[in-house]
């Protein structure tokens, strides 16, 4: 069963939403109340004093909260990748430093690991680590950091010049780290996500999170199931705007039908994936359905809403912009494929 969200919750997401999509300003009162609700717990497992939720949960939990606020649900999602990565660690210490204090909000958590799965995929690594006696030493630059500059730890990526690839957990105020400034994003500014500079920098064994091996992330790569579950959350806000205006407008109360069937098939597929070791191309056809879904919903939202709609702060236009953003966040290649298909069968 999903978390419940509080209702008082849901409020402060919703009254802090445009704020936290529009402007590079953190989103400290949101984040504030998700952590007073305990969903800072959610991913922790329970020896390190988290609500160890069971994926299918944890899922319905972000979905909920993506109804109410992507850009909050967005930063819990990435703290939550680097509490996975982390409770997998290959060695105790790492986990104990960081896990505990992330569960209650000690400490906040997220991720650099773009660079091993989706971006740059062309060209020379983006991050390289050489050996340094028990360590590395590591330099490039980490492409995507969601809230680089209020980090406690990093878990980042890099590769080695033998192809493997090695995990890291990874203080941004270690010598040699950059944080530069928040990226201009198109949608969810107040993620503050930033490019990553390192230089010469310095990776003990008691940071090292797993690894050095190949392909160290597994097999399934960008676009997991905590993806698509925001994208699905986002889908579902716009659904709920069809339904409210249905009363005024019966025209709209067949179209929310029709939307609704494939929303909710869709979440049935995504829950099935928590459900034993589901194979990497299911996972990333499941995604491409949900980013489809959250695309035309919110599209189907602002056609209702009219030109209202596209004058900010009416949610329709936040929705849009937003739905763009799973167009490129943990988009590899076959899910790409999959919707520029959609897109262009006119």
């Amino acid at each position: 069963m999903s978390p419940p969200i509080p209702p008082a919750l849901a409020a402060e997401l919703e009254a802090g939403a445009e704020a936290a999509d529009t402007s590079l300003d953190w989103p400290a009162r949101s984040w504030e109340a998700l952590v007073a609700a305990g969903a800072t717990r959610w991913a922790v497992p329970e020896e390190f004093t988290g609500a160890g939720l069971d994926p299918a949960a944890r899922l319905g939990g972000y979905e909920a909260l993506a109804a109410s606020c992507l850009t909050t649900a967005f930063l819990l999602s990435q703290q939550d990748a680097a509490v996975r990565l982390l409770a997998r660690a290959e060695a105790d210490d790492v986990r104990r430093r960081y896990l505990p204090a992330a569960a209650h909000g000690a400490a906040a958590l997220t991720i650099g690991v773009s660079q091993l799965t989706t971006s740059g995929q062309h060209r020379r690594p983006w991050v390289t680590a050489r050996p340094d006696g028990p360590g590395f030493r590591v330099d490039g630059d980490i492409p995507w950091v969601t809230a680089a500059d209020r980090a406690t730890a990093i878990v980042a990526g890099a590769a080695l010049a033998d192809g493997r690839q090695v995990l890291f957990a990874l203080p941004p105020d270690r010598s040699g780290v950059t944080v530069e400034a928040p990226l201009p994003l198109a949608a969810l500014r107040g993620s503050r996500t930033a490019r990553v500079r390192c230089r010469d920098v310095w990776v003990g064994p008691e940071d090292v999170v797993a690894g050095p091996r190949e392909r160290v992330l597994g097999a399934g790569g960008g676009g997991g199931p905590d993806t698509s579950a925001l994208a699905l959350g986002l889908a579902g806000a716009a659904l709920g705007y069809l339904r409210a205006e249905a009363g005024a407008r019966p025209a709209l109360a067949d179209v929310a039908r029709r939307f609704a069937v494939p929303l909710e098939a869709a979440r049935v597929a995504l829950r099935a994936l928590t459900d034993g070791d589901p194979d990497p191309d299911e996972i990333l056809e499941v995604r491409a359905r949900c980013t489809l879904l959250a695309l035309r919903l919110t599209q189907a939202a602002l056609v209702a809403a009219k030109g209202a709609g596209f004058v900010a702060p009416h949610p329709a236009q936040r929705w849009a912009r937003q739905a763009q953003f799973f167009l490129v966040w943990s988009c590899p290649r076959s899910v790409a494929d999959r919707l520029l298909a959609d897109l262009a069968a006119l």
